[in-house]
């Protein structure tokens, strides 16, 4: 019997899926794509005759059913989502659902949003005695947020933030961050359809940010990206400090480096 593939298409660039997901993805005799969100230009691997679903106008139990049909039917089904699906893929339900059925199912991961737009821009979250851990949250909507994960309570810890879902609701995520503990000085970018042909990217500062993203006409697909670390202020790793010893190499003692 044949399988279901999760698999991750990847932030938007279609040469950033994975060559395994695209193995399965050129193989497979039915595709259900997020296509709101999925780069339309990945069902060109798709082999001819195979089925192609949008699940933008699917309920759950149409998912399901379509992968129920194609698996008894001993087709190759992929469940094409966007960039990771461990980062709001709303996969849990689905494979809930496959368990019950008894179906067999395989995840493959994706490169996520948040790390095509931190590669766009040049930049790492994780910047030596300026920040050392990244939270990936979201703002309460339709969808809420348990209330010890709100973002004022989050912005405490001064990390490296990325915000999923909120673009649209930007003063009202500015305002949280800033009463939480973030300066107004804070840097901040937004960052629309990153990897995409149109992508765009708007930098600022907490202060000024939700007026620039206003003034760009971004609305929706974009991250929030708050912290020190896209600030001028770094300190190098001692990874490749002449001085530093690790298990591949011994460091030289009383390194006097040049002016």
């Amino acid at each position: 019997m044949t399988k279901v593939s999760f698999i991750g298409a990847g932030p938007g660039d279609t040469d950033l899926i994975t060559l395994k997901g695209y193995k399965r993805l050129a193989d497979a005799d039915i595709i259900i794509y997020a296509g709101s969100l999925v780069n339309p230009e990945l069902l060109d691997y798709c082999k001819e005759g195979a089925e192609k679903y949008d699940s933008k106008s699917m309920t759950l139990e149409d998912i399901i059913n379509t992968m129920a049909k194609g698996i008894a039917e001993d087709k190759k089904v992929v469940r094409l989502q966007t960039g990771d699906f461990s980062i709001y893929g709303s996969i849990r339900e689905q494979v809930e659902e496959l368990r019950k059925l008894n179906i067999e199912f395989e995840c493959i991961p994706g490169v996520s949003s948040f790390l095509g737009a931190a590669s766009s821009m040049g930049v790492e979250y994780t910047v030596p005695e300026v920040s050392q851990s990244v939270i990936i949250t979201r703002i309460s909507g339709r969808t809420p947020v348990p209330e010890d994960e709100s973002l004022e309570k989050l912005a405490s810890h001064h990390t490296s933030m990325v915000i999923f879902l909120s673009v649209q609701s930007i003063q009202k995520v500015v305002k949280q961050l800033i009463r939480g503990g973030y300066t107004e000085e804070t840097p901040a970018a937004v960052i629309y359809k990153a990897t995409w042909e149109d992508e765009k990217t708007v930098r600022g500062t907490l202060a000024d940010i939700a007026h620039k993203v206003k003034e760009a006409g971004i609305s929706r697909t974009a991250l929030i990206m708050v912290g020190d670390f896209l600030g001028d202020e770094y300190n190098y790793s001692k990874l490749y400090d002449e001085t530093f010893t690790h298990t591949y190499r011994k460091g030289i003692k009383n390194a006097t480096k040049s002016e």
